[in-house]
């Protein structure tokens, strides 16, 4: 071989190395980014930014203003969107048809019959229709939170931008139709945050069906899912736990856990669930060498053999309504609530059978936690915040013992988005626009705050330095200068 050969071979291989060494903290693949713990751990994205400073890029944004927050693969951003078509008409629009994995032909239908689900294999009862009795979907609270069922058809779409520009790649409609149900006038009609492995990408619109498409915006297969009726809207993401997509569907009538094979789309478990709405995201964990998943809800934070859908362990103790999605670490999960009471659980893995009140539950707060934004778990501590207020408390995570506990910060004006950490910093975002970088320590120290002409309630995306930040017209990409 000639020494420019093997110079050229040696070039490629250093090349190929770089690229991989890269590729993991260029990958923010769910909302709460690798392992959904909502942490960056090779990033360094800025300490300070505005409309002035530290702006890479701007792209305006069409559709309703749902709350999915952005996901990334290399030099892909993704996220979902409802788009008001102003059609008035009540009849569903076929989609293009697609082709799935099995090599069927599909078209757009309505998705809220159920499909092979209500009857597919698997031990849960059949799907109903979802409502409570005496009351259909939608109705009965528009008054209060302005939840009134809309009177025109929405595009429900995934939308693929450059990381680079924001320049939108592809935009893809899943299905077209007149949602069933309203929404709380915060929400949307597609506030799911989608989910990718690199490969294939996955976005789930509730009674809208899930669906599967590859990195060049193919759609690969689809799947109906029950029509259900919620108090405030939907909008609970999915998870991948190995092959398996995992989707959650409480509801205030039957509620279930499906288990599909990602590739396909097959079917491999579904199992009926006692509980009502729940919007936690499933927590993929291994505890023992054995897959499990983890959804925290208001009669039971349960846990479920990804293989089989048998249900491992199951705890009692958080409220109602539960919104925030768990985190792991130090041999424990930790959950939390904060709808009409407080309750933040630290339960140690490892166990079966029923958990409540046991000593299973290494340490418990019933106070000043949760009821939207999820837990961050960082460098031993464990970050909340109270209700959906800009106070926020940091605890030992192995102990329960408070290293402050209620601090204001200033300026901000609520909080639905979920704190995140990068390079020692803890990043909270307001409604109102204004953020709040914090020193990861055992005392509560602001570091920055900034401030962006928008509203935010979507989770930060973390990729190489760059922060994304989502709000109800705008999405950032936040970077250093120069």
């Amino acid at each position: 071989m000639k020494k420019s050969q093997m110079l050229h071979i040696i070039l490629v291989l250093l090349l190929g190395a770089a690229v991989g060494a890269l590729s993991a903290q260029d990958h923010w693949p769910t909302w709460r980014g690798p392992d959904t713990m909502g942490i960056a751990p090779e990033s360094n994205p800025p300490t300070t930014w505005s409309e002035t400073q530290n702006i890479k890029w701007k792209v305006k944004l069409t559709g309703d203003g749902s709350n999915s927050s952005p996901i990334v693969w290399g030099d892909k951003i993704f996220f979902q969107a409802a788009v008001d078509t102003g059609i008035k008409d009540t009849s569903a629009v076929a989609a293009p048809a697609a082709e799935d994995a099995a090599g069927r032909r599909s078209r757009g239908r309505d998705p809220g019959r159920g499909g092979d689900l209500g009857r597919g294999r698997g031990r849960g009862r059949d799907s109903g229709r979802g409502g409570t009795p005496g009351r259909g979907p939608g109705r009965g609270f528009g008054g209060r939170f302005g939840i009134k069922p809309p009177t025109t058809q929405f595009k429900f779409n995934l939308v693929c931008m450059d990381r680079g520009t924001g320049k939108v790649l592809w935009e893809k409609t899943a299905c077209q139709l007149k949602p069933h149900q309203g929404h709380h006038r915060d929400h949307g009609y597609a506030s799911f945050s989608p989910i990718t492995d690199g490969q294939y990408v996955w976005a789930h619109f509730g009674s809208r069906g899930i669906y599967c498409y590859d990195m060049q915006g193919n759609q690969i297969w689809s799947k109906e899912l029950p029509q259900m009726s919620t108090m405030f809207g939907e909008g609970t993401a999915p998870s991948l736990a190995g092959d398996a997509l995992i989707v959650v569907a409480d509801q205030r009538g039957d509620s279930f856990i499906f288990a599909f094979d990602k590739k396909t789309g097959n079917l491999l478990w579904k199992e009926a669930r006692d509980e009502t709405t729940t919007h936690a995201t499933p927590v993929p964990v291994t505890v023992d060498g054995k897959l499990q998943v983890i959804i925290a809800a208001t009669d039971f934070t349960r846990a479920y053999d990804v293989q089989t859908g048998d249900v491992i362990w199951q705890c009692g103790g958080l409220t109602r309504n539960v919104i925030p999605t768990p985190v792991v670490g130090f041999g424990m999960v930790y959950c939390a609530s904060g709808y009409r009471g407080n309750a933040l659980q630290a339960i140690r893995l490892g166990q079966t059978g029923d958990l409540t009140g046991s000593d299973a539950i290494a340490w418990e707060v019933d106070r000043a936690t949760p009821y939207v934004p999820s837990l961050l778990l960082y460098q031993g501590r464990l970050y909340v915040c109270k209700s959906k207020n800009e106070v926020i408390s940091c605890y030992d995570a192995k102990t329960g013992k408070p290293h402050f506990v209620e601090q204001k910060m200033d300026e901000m004006k609520g909080v639905y988005a979920s704190p995140v950490a990068a390079a020692g910093r803890v990043y909270v975002v307001g409604r109102n626009g204004v953020f709040h970088v914090l020193n990861a320590s055992d005392s509560f120290e602001v570091l920055a705050v900034n401030r962006l002409d928008d509203k935010f309630d979507c989770s930060p995306a973390f990729a190489g330095d760059e922060m994304y930040l989502k709000g109800k017209q705008y999405l950032y990409c936040i970077a250093a200068a120069g």
